[in-house]
């Protein structure tokens, strides 16, 4: 029985569609952050890129989920979700806990990250507070988006192959584990220093 064809039209527009959504970040970041520090800068890149990609992608996954399902859908975003849905079976049938945590993520998540876009480009005294609060919304939903998998033996997982494995499972799930770990690094060392400072200078 012949492999199937990995590349396929679909599978180059959506990481195409990937590349613009983060074009289109870096684009906004650059205009509304002009005078935020370069590492603010950054952290504006992924917020915009957070916002757009809850928005723009998870928030259809959540209405055709709601109506039916993806694998029943007929639409440029539904096929975005099939070509995804190779690898995590559970994003083609209306999985209740994806759809449950996908909802949250889209109106919590999605408002949060355009909170603090807010805040940072305000200089806001709320800017960490939002940032932590988004963080740990982030990485609590990628926990429970895998581990109930995982104690079950991934029955919905594929990882036959490279593309599966380490670029739709690996990489698009794992920068939403690695920027949000950055970011509460950087809101526990500005707190610090935060903390710090009015202490030394009273002495």
């Amino acid at each position: 029985m012949a492999e199937p064809v990995l590349f396929t039209k679909v599978t180059v527009y959506s990481l195409l569609a990937c590349v613009a959504q983060f074009a289109v970040g870096f684009a906004f970041a650059q205009k509304w952050g002009n005078k935020c520090s370069a590492v603010d800068r950054w952290v504006l890149v992924w917020l915009f890129y957070d916002a757009i990609v809850h928005f723009t992608l998870e928030g259809p996954f959540v209405y055709m989920s709601l109506v039916g399902n993806v694998a029943t859908s007929d639409n440029l975003l539904a096929e975005l979700w099939k070509e995804y849905g190779k690898a995590d079976e559970r994003w083609l049938y209306s999985d209740p806990t994806i759809v449950s945590l996908e909802l949250l993520t889209v109106v919590l998540d999605g408002s949060l990250a355009l909170l603090l876009v807010y805040a940072i480009i305000k200089d806001k005294h709320y800017r960490h507070f939002v940032q932590i609060t988004l963080c740990v919304c982030e990485l609590y939903g990628g926990w429970m988006t895998f581990c109930p998998d995982w104690i079950i033996g991934s029955p919905n997982l594929n990882t036959s192959n490279w593309l599966y494995l380490w670029v739709y499972l690996v990489f698009f799930n794992g920068i939403w584990v690695l920027v949000p770990g950055l970011l509460l690094w950087q809101s526990w060392r500005d707190l610090r220093r935060m903390h710090q400072y009015p202490k030394k200078k009273n002495r």
